[in-house]
């Protein structure tokens, strides 16, 4: 099964992006007794925002621009660090940056697809990559406990503006 697998990557409106992540972190916050402060709250939001993966500091300056004071280096990798904890954000390591999870009450294959281009990711839970996975651990008696794939490539606007550039360009060659 293939879930989430259309890259969302055109232009939209992202307050049903962030609408649905908060909600879904304030049902998790309440099911299992945590609390989402409003630090917690606001990087969740920031990272909803787009969906292009964001560094520490760059949460650190967006959060200093919305409140209009100075954010503490630490305060924000608290927030970040529970967000991870509980499941509602992931690490794309590559990038040293964090992105929301859509899946944050399921077991999920943590594949990222990373556009080279315009740095919008998508995460996208492929049933046989967990299966795969599942099989490669048992195989060699390895208890897996996190894992994470980034595949880097172009986004399908990218992709399709490339595609465009590469026609005009061979209709000037012709002229």
């Amino acid at each position: 099964m293939l879930t989430n697998a259309k890259l969302v990557h055109s232009p939209h409106d992202h307050r049903r992006c962030i609408n649905a992540a908060l909600a879904r972190a304030n049902d998790l916050c309440a099911a299992e007794n945590h609390r989402l402060t409003p630090t917690r709250e606001s990087v969740l939001r920031l990272l909803w925002q787009s969906h292009r993966p964001m560094g520490a500091y760059q949460l650190q300056d967006q959060l200093a621009k919305i409140s209009g004071k100075s954010i503490a280096p630490p305060t924000i990798y608290r927030a970040i660090e529970f967000l991870l904890k509980v499941g509602l954000i992931h690490r794309i390591a590559s990038l040293n940056a964090y992105i929301g999870c859509p899946f944050p009450t399921s077991d999920h294959s943590n594949l990222f697809m990373i556009c080279n281009q315009c740095g919008s990711a998508a995460e996208v839970a492929l049933n046989s990559i967990n299966g795969l996975l599942e099989s490669a651990c048992e195989k060699a008696n390895f208890t897996l406990q996190d894992q994470s794939l980034e595949l880097f490539g172009l986004c399908p606007n990218c992709s399709s503006e490339q595609e465009q550039d590469f026609a005009e360009d061979g209709k000037q060659d012709h002229e």
